[in-house]
């Protein structure tokens, strides 16, 4: 939230280029490492959605922050350019894959892309027109994802529904108290598989 806030105050020119370089620490120093976590932990509770958008959201930020502080201020980028228009698809991999249990952090998934997509567009063209539109997407963005983040703290907190997220299927059943179904979870993937005869031939 803070770090799309940042980058946006310096594409819209609230903060000078100059200034671009406490973006890049805040990229580094405080966002990247909690996205790894994020994506650490998607991957042990096999969770793909959490562990892909994560990761790659961690990585492109990082790179971001070190393409600033070693570029001058209010330089552009072809090969950041390129990464970033290569982050912003691959992004929509696990934004449409949300989609089917829960809508809002789908939607911050889906318009962290956008912000990729046209900021990468800005790299590769360094038109004033794209450089504005990455930071009104952005501070767009630093709103929905404020507003997710409340959203899910108040329901872990309270243990139900207070600002809706849009929970649907799986995930409106986890809210539920819906057990899951055994056998799904035995075909999940990472989960060892028994084998026993059935009429004295192997299975």
């Amino acid at each position: 939230m803070a770090l799309a806030t940042m980058f946006a105050a310096v594409q819209l020119g609230w903060i000078p280029p100059s200034q671009a370089r406490v973006a890049a620490f805040t990229a580094i120093v405080a966002t990247v490492p909690l996205q790894t976590l994020a994506c650490v932990l998607g991957l042990l509770t096999r969770d793909p959605v959490a562990a892909t958008g994560m990761g790659v959201l961690s990585g492109t930020w990082a790179v971001i922050g070190l393409t600033t502080l070693t570029s001058p201020p209010g330089a552009v980028s072809a090969g950041l350019g390129v990464l970033l228009l290569t982050a912003g698809l691959a992004l929509l991999v696990p934004s449409a894959a949300a989609v089917g249990s829960k809508l809002v952090p789908a939607a911050v998934m889906g318009l962290a892309s956008v912000r990729f997509l046209v900021t990468g567009g800005y790299e590769l063209t360094n038109a004033a027109g794209w450089k504005a539109a990455a930071g009104w997407v952005g501070l767009a963005l630093a709103v929905l994802a404020i507003y997710a983040a409340l959203a899910l703290e108040l329901e872990g907190g309270q243990k139900r529904t207070i600002l809706p997220v849009g929970r649907r299927g799986a995930g409106a059943a986890a809210m539920g108290g819906v057990d899951p179904n055994p056998a799904d979870l035995a075909r999940e993937a990472g989960v060892a598989h028994s084998c026993e005869k059935v009429g004295g031939r192997p299975c």
